[in-house]
């Protein structure tokens, strides 16, 4: 459809001109009374996080997201950007996104002034009206705010004309979101350049003060003020927010598991595909759960989400590695591939420094409570009877990255028990699929102390305690 080029057209079409937080509280209104979330791609949130984002948009209040790194925070505020209008009308030329109803910048108000109904009109894309700035000790009020243009003042404009001024993120939202990261970091005097402009509504620039009402909705990030030394949010800029929300990271495994399957992003090879069984996504999303409660792991500066992307695409990348050098047909991750998740592991996890030494200790006791948390929950001992008992007569296995797919299938005639196992776990037949089911089994039997085991590197050899 055309959209009206004029004032007049506009005016004519009916078009109704709202404040920012209104258009976005109509805008959830319409969300929630379909059933439809206000924000997406976020899970976990449904019962703490989101109801309260739900109360600040419906109370039109700026907010605030409290929480460590890695809890989805940007997210939820790029996400607000769809609760905005399509498509919004400015007067045509406008750096500050005036309404063609209600200009407020010296171009606008005198292109109004002198072409009434005539005045172009241009329209801007949501994605448009959304500003974000990563807040860091060297932010300018010239960043944020403006500053005088020397190349306008040379082409013979005067100091003190309000066009001589190249505005900053800040005027250049208006109508829209503006959103801070780390907004703690911001030096002190950039906040109350801040503060000014949302309250005061003036613009103090090289002396020359205009007033500028801007429409804006403010979010912001921080890191909870136990946890960042950097600096803080002076008092009359956080009194500024309706609405304080405190995020947290997903409170267990499921939720975990989600989240893992929404972000991660493994390598898949054209001619081989890859199947990850359930059981080891849950062992990656319960190294992140034990970790967070480890006294090793310094919990105050978090254990990211990312831990368990980045853990789940090494893992995928490790077994697709030896699936290539082992000619195998079928990439499945097995339990001798988590070894590989000490290079992604260490570098998104903080020790306690009387640790120092010791991380890949760390480290492997938290995998193996991991794959001891998920055989517990996954595997029934009355059908692992057998399958002990088997090995207390002798039996002997054999595992590792260089042991073939295929020689683990033949384990299913030899192991009493085994297939009721498999499934228990739900993995198929495949022969890389037996040998993932397998290792795993071993493995908890293991760490349940009813099998010993002889490991050197990733080789393995699993025999009967007696």
């Amino acid at each position: 459809m055309s959209r009206p080029g004029t004032l007049g057209e506009l005016r004519e079409s009916g078009w109704v001109s709202r404040p920012v937080k209104q258009e976005i509280r109509e805008n959830a209104i319409a969300r929630i009374a379909n059933g439809e979330p206000v924000v997406e791609g976020v899970v976990g949130y449904e019962e703490t996080v989101l109801p309260q984002l739900e109360n600040a948009l419906l109370a039109a209040h700026d907010v605030i997201f409290l929480g460590e790194r890695g809890q989805a925070k940007t997210r939820i505020i790029r996400s607000l950007v769809n609760l905005l209008d399509e498509w919004m009308p400015v007067v045509a030329g406008s750096e500050i996104n005036d309404d063609p109803y209600h200009p407020v910048s010296q171009h606008a108000r005198v292109l109004v002034a002198e072409r009434g109904d005539e005045t172009p009109i241009e329209w801007v894309h949501r994605e448009r009206r959304f500003s974000e700035k990563l807040a860091t000790p060297d932010t300018s009020i010239a960043d944020l705010i403006g500053e005088v243009d020397p190349i306008k003042v040379a082409e013979g404009r005067y100091l003190s004309d309000e066009l001589t001024i190249h505005y900053g993120l800040v005027p250049r939202t208006n109508r829209g979101v503006f959103a801070i990261n780390e907004l703690p970091d911001l030096a002190e005097r950039i906040q109350v350049g801040l503060l000014n402009v949302l309250e005061e509504r003036d613009v103090q620039i090289r002396g020359y003060k205009i007033r500028l009402p801007l429409d804006l909705m403010l979010v912001a990030s921080a890191n909870p003020e136990d946890y960042t030394n950097r600096g803080r949010i002076i008092t009359p800029l956080k009194d500024r927010f309706g609405a304080q929300i405190r995020t947290h990271y997903p409170l267990d495994v499921d939720v975990e598991m989600d989240v893992i399957e929404l972000e991660a992003r493994p390598v898949e090879p054209a001619n081989i595909p890859v199947r990850v069984p359930e059981f080891m996504t849950e062992v990656v999303a319960e190294v992140s759960q034990q970790a967070r409660r480890s006294p090793h792991i310094n919990q105050r500066s978090g254990v990211s989400v990312r831990l368990s992307i980045a853990n789940y695409e090494t893992l995928v990348a490790n077994a697709t590695r030896r699936a290539l050098r082992n000619g195998e047909g079928e990439v499945v991750p097995r339990v001798s591939d988590l070894e590989a998740l000490v290079s992604s592991t260490a570098g998104k996890v903080e020790f306690e420094t009387v640790d120092d030494g010791r991380e890949e200790q760390i480290l492997d006791r938290i995998v193996k409570a991991a794959v001891l948390e998920t055989f517990r929950a996954r595997c029934r001992p009355e059908n692992l009877v057998d399958l002990v008992h088997a090995f207390d007569e002798g039996m002997v296995v054999h595992t590792g990255a260089d042991v073939p797919a295929a020689e683990y299938g033949k384990l299913l005639t030899q192991l009493p028990g085994l297939p009721d196992t498999l499934k228990d776990l739900e993995v198929g037949e495949t022969p890389a699929a037996v040998a993932s089911a397998v290792e795993f089994v071993l493995e908890g039997l293991h760490l349940s102390k009813r099998l010993n085991k002889d490991a050197v590197g990733t080789k393995a050899a699993y025999r009967g305690r007696s």
